[in-house]
């Protein structure tokens, strides 16, 4: 699985040890902490599977318009990676955007939130985990929302 972030100065964090989660589960990662050139792509060690994290940290601008995290099962453009997860912050409207897409067809986005979490000129910690079928999204540690992959198969989900 690849991924991608698209902002500012975005630090992505994987850890290979057993870390915790949010809610205290035991998680497995890589750990990549150096600042990024953005766009960023990269490549998840041994792909995604349950119980591994991705970790993205930065500060939102003084003015933002958008930012964007995708999780693609590689990096192909013709035809299109298959799009496990695509998050998408809307600072104009305080969305976050959600979709995926196989073979270039995108699934219904989804918008709803109970809450807008970034703030201008702020830091933001966004973590995603991978559980079968779906990844739960927390930010600053508050699980947001879930998101059902429309991967069908997480051994898909390799580099």
């Amino acid at each position: 699985m690849a991924w991608s972030v698209a902002d500012s100065d975005a630090a992505v964090k994987l850890d290979d040890g057993h870390l915790n989660n949010s809610l205290g589960s035991p998680v497995q990662a890589d750990v990549y902490s150096p600042r990024l050139i953005v766009p960023f792509c990269g490549h998840i060690k041994g792909g995604m599977k349950p119980g591994k994290k991705v970790l993205v940290m930065d500060t939102v601008d003084l003015n933002p318009e958008s930012s964007a995290i995708s999780l693609t099962c590689g990096d192909s453009e013709d035809p299109p990676a298959n799009v496990a997860t695509e998050l998408k912050a809307v600072f104009t409207d305080r969305q976050l955007l959600r979709n995926s897409g196989i073979s270039g067809e995108r699934g219904e986005e989804q918008s709803a939130i109970p809450y807008f979490p970034f703030i201008s000129d702020q830091p933001f910690r966004v973590e995603i985990l991978c559980e079968h079928p779906r990844f739960t999204v927390f930010v600053d540690g508050h699980q947001l929302f879930y998101f059902y992959h429309c991967i069908q198969t997480l051994s898909a989900m390799t580099p």
